[in-house]
């Protein structure tokens, strides 16, 4: 069982790299990089970062290519913004819950259009 000191972990990561990626990647070209969860392993030497990517298809399809192509980088960059023994081995997952939510939201829209108004 994980206890405070993951979790704790888990969101000192989170922060950070949230931060990183908007630095290092502005929204207007690579559209906006959200670090949505991080799970951490047991001994803290690998994390799994799940990105939200809110953009166009094209920003969306070229997020995995930028990602993987600067995993060393932002892990490095991440190992001199916190203070663990140990920086974890990035591993980056996209999160498609953004994209999934917002479908939702318009199914809604589309059943409250096509509902007959209530009668008082």
């Amino acid at each position: 069982m994980q206890g405070r000191r993951h979790a704790r972990v888990r969101e000192l990561l989170k922060r950070e790299l949230s931060a990183i990626l908007l630095r290092e990647f502005p929204p207007g070209q690579n559209g906006l990089l959200a670090v949505n969860e991080v799970v951490v392993a047991g001994d803290l030497k690998r994390a799994t970062a799940y990105i939200g990517i809110v953009g166009t298809a094209e920003q969306r399809q070229s997020a995995p290519a930028l990602l993987k192509e600067h995993r060393l980088r932002l892990q490095a960059l991440l190992g001199h913004a916190v203070a663990l023994k140990f920086t974890p081995e990035l591993r980056f997952v996209i999160d498609d819950a953004i994209v999934r939510g917002n479908r939702v939201l318009e199914i809604l829209d589309d059943l409250e259009k096509t509902l007959p108004p209530e009668v008082p």
